[in-house]
């Protein structure tokens, strides 16, 4: 149990450092609207990953007992990691929220939720990663039902958690996140993201 719930930690640990549009989203709705509505938009990006979650687990689970699937999943799932590893690693540049100078209006709180769960659903990426969850969840034979749960727990509520610091940082981050961090940042991640994807077709 606390080996599931520790790998799921540091799955989501993992899924935390990645910059995408969701980042940014954070850190300007933490910048503009504040903390609560950056907070909101934050739960809205756990429920469009939960909904993701659902349909991945159960879709795969569902063909996972056909003969051979589960060496294609390894494979594919190995694949679909060190893909996104090579694609965060061969990123030049990172675009940053900009209003231009202009005085942005105070979004609504209740906008908030549509918003993070939109960004965060629309994204193709998104599916594909919980797919390659997925997979790697299928290989591990010893986990149990709780296992289950508790490894998928360990990755949102690392990332939701994680999400809610970013907000919460965000004013006193915002000079030290510049284009040279987030570089070398992307980098990092994506070496760790092929490390995984390897891992997995070795043990495959």
């Amino acid at each position: 149990m606390i080996a599931a719930l520790g790998e799921g930690f540091s799955v989501g640990l993992l899924l935390s450092a990645l910059i995408g549009p969701v980042f940014f989203a954070l850190i300007q709705a933490s910048l503009t609207n504040g903390f609560r509505y950056a907070a909101t938009l934050a739960t809205g990006i756990l429920a469009s990953d939960l909904i993701y979650v659902l349909i991945t687990f159960f879709g795969i689970k569902f063909i996972a007992g056909f003969e051979s699937f589960q060496t294609y999943l390894g494979y594919g799932g190995g694949l679909i990691l060190i893909g996104f590893g090579i694609s965060s690693i061969l990123k030049k540049k990172v675009n940053r929220p900009n209003s231009g100078g202009i005085d942005l209006p105070r979004a609504k709180k209740r906008t908030a939720f549509a918003k993070g769960f939109g960004i965060n659903g629309i994204n193709p990426f998104v599916m594909l990663f919980w797919i390659s969850i997925a997979s790697v969840v299928q290989l591990k034979e010893s986990f149990t039902q709780r296992d289950f749960l508790l490894y998928y727990v360990g990755i949102l509520g690392t990332v939701f958690l994680i999400d809610l610091l970013k907000a919460f940082i965000a004013k006193q981050l915002a000079p030290l996140v510049t284009d040279r961090v987030l570089f070398w940042l992307n980098k990092a991640v994506g070496v760790l993201m092929i490390g995984y994807g390897i891992r997995m077709i070795w043990l495959t």
